[in-house]
């Protein structure tokens, strides 16, 4: 028995698409995957910005000097504007005029003289080559424009409180400075070197917290209460 051929189905052009053996693998620009175009977070931290001291702005010295020189100068050019009006000279330019040109460098009010000039001179140069500002800590910077600082009182305070939390501490006594923590307990019980550890542990994990630029280094001691009162 024969059957009859049916009709001829038109090939799907989607299976066409995909058994296509020219078919050169480019996808249609209209359905093309815009997950390319997308930018990927990642979590590496963004390169740490440079840390320095903050700068003291020193307006005391700055406003002594300046005055001295303005005084100094105003007076001076009066004087020198006096002269020549055809006018005597004042007293001191006079006096001091004659002292210079008659007295010897050996002088004893000559050297003295030099001898202020030079350490005013030394301590207005450290003053500017020095950033001052000594009580406060730079802290960690995560964003590039905002700076933080830390006042060591309040450091030292802060480790103190966490200290006190340690099982046997009676008393602690906190020093912070820029370069170590010094840390003074005093222990009524527990074995010494059992809170010294715990003592270091809590202190170390504290002054991480601080976030700091330079973590300074510790150091604990732990001793007994005295026997007196």
């Amino acid at each position: 028995m024969t059957t009859a051929p049916g009709p001829a189905r038109e090939p799907d052009p989607r299976r066409a698409h995909d058994h296509d053996p020219d078919h050169d693998g480019t996808s249609d620009p209209d359905h093309d995957d815009i997950s390319g175009s997308v930018p990927v977070l990642t979590d590496e931290p963004a390169p740490a910005a440079p840390v320095r001291r903050f700068w003291a702005v020193r307006r005391i010295p700055a406003a002594v000097l300046a005055a001295l020189v303005l005084g100094g100068a105003g007076l001076l050019l009066y004087d020198v504007a006096a002269v020549r009006a055809d006018r005597s000279a004042m007293a001191w330019r006079r006096e001091l005029a004659d002292g210079l040109a008659t007295r010897p460098l050996d002088d004893t009010a000559v050297v003295l003289g030099a001898a202020v000039a030079v350490v005013l001179g030394l301590w207005l140069l450290v003053l500017a080559a020095t950033p001052g500002l000594r009580e406060v800590l730079p802290m960690r910077r995560e964003h590039a424009d905002v700076r933080a600082g830390l006042d060591r009182k309040a450091a030292a305070l802060a480790l103190r409180d966490r200290a006190m939390e340690v099982s046997g501490v009676q008393s602690v006594r906190v020093r912070v400075g820029r370069a170590k923590v010094a840390a003074k307990a005093v222990s009524h019980f527990r074995a010494l070197d059992e809170v010294r550890g715990d003592v270091e542990t809590v202190l170390a994990a504290g002054i991480d917290e601080l976030g700091l630029a330079r973590p300074p280094a510790l150091s604990v001691r732990v001793a007994r209460p005295s026997g007196k009162g």
